[in-house]
Parts: C-alpha cells; structure tokens; sequence
C-alpha cells in the first residue's frame, strides 16, 4: 500500500532536511513550504488554549 496524498499535517522537527528526506523515503513529494510564525502557529494550534474561535 502506497500513500497516495496527505494534506493540512503539522508536523515540528528539529531538522526540516531529514523530515522532508524521511517522507521522501515513503514515496512522498514535497508540494509547497511557507514560513510560519510561532505566534500565529500557536493561535492556529491553540497551545495553551488561549486562540478564540
């Protein structure tokens, strides 16, 4: 069984090059990157539950 398409997943890594390489080695092709602020990432994510709906 092969992954045939993965979509909206937030993933934090310390090596961005080894994760894109490791998804890579699943079969997996890199579409599209932006940089994200913390801050927004933290509203989107709710850490702390402080981001209102």
């Amino acid at each position: 069984m092969t992954i045939k398409r993965m979509d909206h997943v937030g993933i934090v890594v310390d090596d961005l090059k080894a994760a894109a390489a490791f998804f890579a080695e699943l079969g997996m092709e890199l579409v599209g990157e932006a940089p994200v602020e913390r801050r927004w990432v933290d509203r989107a994510d709710r850490v702390n539950d402080t981001a209102p709906y």
